[in-house]
């Protein structure tokens, strides 16, 4: 497989694969911790309405869904892409922080939730996606 098509590749399934995990651990999480009453957490509107009320429980899940799923995302494009490992880490955690910033635009989240995840959880998420990979990698080379 050319290289090109490869990295594409890296990447596309970097976003599906980071993007079924954040949603996952978003899931799980709204059914070990449940949202506020009456809130639905399907339903912008409902978020924003009920954004007051959520304590720091519920900010557990949305940061680790959104750091675990950018580390899981990274590494899957920095493991298969054919050659610049790094920028390919870097890409998912991008367009995982875009959404990120989105998604602060959208619902009045505390400033302390905002600062934690959008410092945290996507930039440094990818490039510790892009370490583990070499990590490992060496580690496999070295037992052959």
């Amino acid at each position: 497989m050319k290289p090109i098509f490869r990295n594409i590749l890296a990447v596309i399934a970097g976003l599906v694969a980071g993007s079924m995990i954040n949603g996952g651990i978003l899931s799980l999480g709204n059914q070990l911790i449940l949202p506020p009453e009456g809130t639905n957490v399907n339903d912008i509107e409902s978020l924003k309405t009920a954004m007051h009320s959520f304590e720091p429980k519920h900010f557990i899940s949305p940061f680790f869904a959104h750091a675990i799923g950018t580390l899981t995302g990274a590494f899957v494009a920095a493991w298969i892409s054919a050659n610049n490992q790094l920028r390919h880490a870097l890409i998912i955690g991008m367009v995982f922080l875009f959404g990120g910033v989105y998604m602060v635009s959208l619902l009045p989240s505390p400033i302390w939730f905002t600062a934690l995840d959008l410092i945290v959880a996507y930039i440094p998420m990818a490039y510790l996606a892009y370490k583990l990979v070499g990590i490992i990698q060496n580690n496999l080379k070295i037992n052959k």
